[in-house]
């Protein structure tokens, strides 16, 4: 076995879509994505998403529609949106399926059920959500998926937030 200092799939940067290094060089927050439907929770760290203010907020991120949790967000009709920080890199490589998670990536942490569906134990700030629209529109190769904000959970103490630039995790 041999450790690699980069990803191990990474294409050569001539091959790379010049789009997709534009939007690499985006310092984007790291957020994690969950919903359960009938017994079933699913998952996906996402970091291309913003947040739009307004009556009501709402959360837009890009989807893949192949993902477990799209398949679950559509059943379910609401989400939880958390917001991960620097002690959160391992959740987010579990949940973005680039690191393993033996027995699951829901087995790392310990959770919350809420009304909106799994909140993770441990972060400082998370949304319930509920869907907007069941077929959203697609976006490149992914699904613009529309998340309306009912509940914000703030917590005291901040933690420094996990970002993600040129494929790497820092902190703010």
């Amino acid at each position: 076995m041999t450790i690699h200092g980069e990803h191990p799939f990474l294409p050569p940067e001539s091959e790379r879509s010049p789009v997709r290094r534009l939007r690499g060089r985006l310092p984007s927050p790291v957020s994690l994505w969950t919903s359960s439907y009938d017994g079933k929770r699913a998952g996906l760290t996402v970091s291309s998403m913003l947040v739009a203010d307004g009556d009501p907020g709402v959360v837009i991120g890009l989807i893949d529609p192949d993902s477990d949790l799209w398949e679950t967000l559509r059943e379910a009709r609401t989400a939880v949106v958390s917001l991960l920080g620097a002690p959160h890199q391992q959740l987010a490589d579990a949940f973005g399926y680039v690191a393993p998670a033996p027995g699951g990536p829901f087995r790392m942490i310990e959770w919350t059920d809420t009304e909106w569906g799994p909140a993770p134990v441990g972060v400082s700030t998370w949304a319930g959500c509920r869907l907007a629209d069941a077929d959203p529109p697609e976006v490149g190769w992914a699904l613009q998926v529309q998340l309306e904000i009912a509940h914000v959970e703030l917590l005291p103490d901040e933690i420094p937030p996990l970002i993600h630039r040129r494929g790497r995790y820092t902190v703010l």
